[in-house]
């Protein structure tokens, strides 16, 4: 599947468009490659871009003292951003880094502003994917407060088995909230 039909199924899922609306979206498009440890969006920076992964991974972390704090990974065919800067116009709290080498596409805040100013369903992209976005951070938080580091682990496991080995022990151990020491015994525990 080429990275236009890899986005287009997962808008399409989201909401149909007439072939003239998703021209217009397409058009907007732009296809860019990261590598390992890059920054889509550095902590400091004003978030300019929608990320729609393709291929590898990020994660989305903040810093606190010395000390890197992941707040979730982002996986093939799921959309990136530092979005409360990416709303707001201002220097994002949060940092958003390629974990392997990524392959994406990314549609620029002007380029969406008029989108939403074209059509009822390019109002329509924003808001869901907003949604989507915001669901997924919910469901973040949810599992924090309700979930054992073990049961989150479990969750992370299911949802994408074939990154869990790109993750970093310190990454993936910081996403948990627990010590790389404590996830050693979960990882023996559980057999992965």
């Amino acid at each position: 599947m080429t990275p236009t039909d890899q986005i287009k199924n997962a808008l399409f899922k989201l909401v149909r468009l007439t072939a003239a609306e998703w021209q217009v979206f397409a058009q907007n498009l732009e296809e860019v490659n990261f590598r390992k440890n890059d920054f889509l969006c550095p902590i400091g920076q004003v978030e300019q871009y929608i990320y729609f992964i393709h291929t590898g991974l990020a994660r989305v972390y903040f810093q606190k003292e010395s000390e890197e704090l992941t707040l979730n990974f982002h996986f093939e065919n799921e959309f990136v951003t530092s979005f409360s800067s990416f709303l707001t116009q201002t220097p994002s709290r949060v940092a958003v880094q390629a974990l392997d080498k990524v392959h994406a596409s990314r549609i620029h805040y002007r380029a969406i502003n008029a989108l939403y100013n074209q059509s009822h369903n390019g109002e329509r992209i924003g808001r869901l994917i907003a949604e989507s976005l915001y669901l997924a951070k919910t469901n973040r938080e949810i599992d924090l407060l309700s979930l054992s580091a073990e049961e989150q682990y479990q969750n992370l496991l299911q949802k994408n088995p074939k990154f869990i080995s790109h993750l970093s022990v310190k990454h993936l151990a910081s996403y948990l909230g627990i010590q790389p020491e404590s996830l050693s015994r979960i990882r023996n525990k559980i057999g992965r």
